[in-house]
């Protein structure tokens, strides 16, 4: 089955399955995680992501199981956060390595990559990542049971208002973020613009049957947005460790060049993410989801006269 709703069916039914789905899948990247945990603690994350995506998307509809559900897998990422950032941030000087050859090709970076690779393999590989993988599954399933508890209206008008909600209110808190971010500019300002691009991206993925504008050229802009914030974040999260007592990346002089390459990464990205996250959500979210409200209620009713056996208005 797929990440995406079928206007044909009750959507109640479509949401549970695409949860469960995605909660299973969670639970097969934790199991991976136990002996590759660079690739199964990142792919896990992501399908809580878009588990999370789906329960903003209908949170209209049933608001008590949404603030459950949403704070349960917001904690079990919270348990596998500290694992993938270390791999992350080996990412991170791979590519500065890469964006700026000429600058590093002298090794510039490499004392600090070695002290990265040692606090991941120190992380990786100590009892607290299977506590941390043990504890997330025991919630997963626990989650997984609790499925069947979701009631969300199922007639094409009321269903129609709760998709319309949820992707409407994804699009506001985008345009707040960027607001904030291009007045502000504070890296948590660049984070919740990164988590409501990410969220609307799965948004376009769940409604793509249903978006009433073409969809696959938004949802490639949208995605590399989010991997240019993605980035944006990780020289964030570097240059917080830069600053950081004890010195965690290396005396002054190993992390020089890295502070050099940090500044000019970041103001290159600033720039970039503002000017593509203006195209993207500098229009009014209200006028934005008007026409998908209309759409879903059009596409939702004529499914459902269809399985009525009624004629359906073209």
């Amino acid at each position: 089955m797929s990440f995406r709703i079928d206007p044909r069916l009750p959507l109640t039914g479509e949401v549970r399955r695409i949860l469960a789905e995605e909660i299973g899948k969670a639970l097969g990247h934790l199991d991976t995680a136990r002996e590759k945990p660079e690739q199964g603690l990142h792919k896990c994350r992501k399908r809580l992501k878009s588990v999370r995506a789906l329960l903003r998307l209908v949170r209209s509809g049933d608001e008590p199981f949404y603030q459950t559900e949403n704070q349960c897998y917001k904690q079990v990422s919270g348990l596998l956060a500290g694992p993938r950032e270390a791999t992350a941030l080996i990412e991170t000087i791979d590519r500065l390595a890469t964006s700026f050859p000429e600058q590093s090709a002298g090794g510039g970076l490499d004392p600090v990559r070695d002290r990265l690779v040692l606090r991941q393999h120190e992380l990786h590989g100590g009892a607290g990542l299977d506590a941390a993988i043990g504890a997330a599954a025991a919630a997963c399933r626990e989650g997984l049971e609790r499925v069947e508890r979701l009631v969300l209206p199922d007639q094409p008008e009321q269903a129609a208002d709760i998709l319309a909600d949820g992707a409407r209110a994804t699009l506001r808190r985008a345009r707040k973020a960027l607001d904030r971010a291009g007045s502000r500019g504070a890296a948590d300002d660049f984070h919740d613009l990164r988590k409501a691009a990410k969220t609307h991206s799965m948004h376009l993925s769940l409604l793509g049957r249903l978006w009433p504008t073409p969809i696959k050229a938004r949802r490639k802009a949208v995605d590399e947005l989010g991997e240019q914030l993605g980035d944006l974040h990780d020289v964030f999260v570097m240059r917080a460790l830069l600053d950081a007592d004890g010195e965690p990346l290396g005396s002054p002089e190993d992390t020089k060049l890295l502070a050099k390459l940090l500044k000019r990464s970041e103001k290159s990205l600033r720039k970039t993410c503002l000017v593509d996250a203006a195209e993207l959500f500098g229009d009014s979210p209200k006028r934005s989801t008007k026409k998908l409200a209309r759409k879903v209620r059009e596409d939702l009713a004529g499914a459902a006269q269809e399985d009525a056996g009624l004629p359906v208005a073209s």
